[in-house]
């Protein structure tokens, strides 16, 4: 009976992982990124105090996040359309997007690894990563 559920498991949640969508899978992966920065967004404003274990958790998970962007994978030929807001230009500039992707997950490997112990060093740490999603979202991104 264990052995049988134990397959049943395993055949549910390989079924599961692979129905996912390329768009339902980099629309969760941007979800996870916008809860990141939910947390450090308010701290960096001043709207919430800086509370390092929280943002060293977030920096973390933003770098998690960055290692798991992958072009070929999220952004696969053929899931530009649907409802996305990826735009026309991924597909159209794919050595830039690649380009970019790089350079968040640079930055946000450097925010994490830098270990802010207060707002004003989480501020420095954040530049390089805000820079990226704003030139990323600007040109790779279709404004809904």
């Amino acid at each position: 009976m264990q052995k049988s559920l134990a397959i049943f498991s395993a055949l549910f949640m390989m079924t599961t992982a692979a129905s996912a969508s390329p768009v339902t899978d980099r629309q969760a992966l941007m979800k996870d990124v916008g809860r990141s920065m939910g947390v450090l967004g308010p701290i960096m404003k001043g709207d919430k105090p800086f509370e390092a274990e929280a943002v060293q958790a977030a920096l973390e998970q933003l770098k998690a996040d960055a290692i798991k962007m992958d072009a070929e994978k999220l952004f696969p030929k053929g899931s530009e359309s649907g409802d996305t807001a990826a735009a026309p230009k991924i597909w159209e500039d794919e050595a830039g997007f690649k380009v970019e992707i790089e350079k968040f997950r640079t930055a946000t490997a450097a925010a994490a690894d830098a270990k802010p112990q207060d707002v004003d060093a989480l501020r420095v740490s954040m530049k390089d990563v805000g820079a990226s999603c704003g030139t990323c979202h600007q040109a790779y991104r279709i404004k809904k």
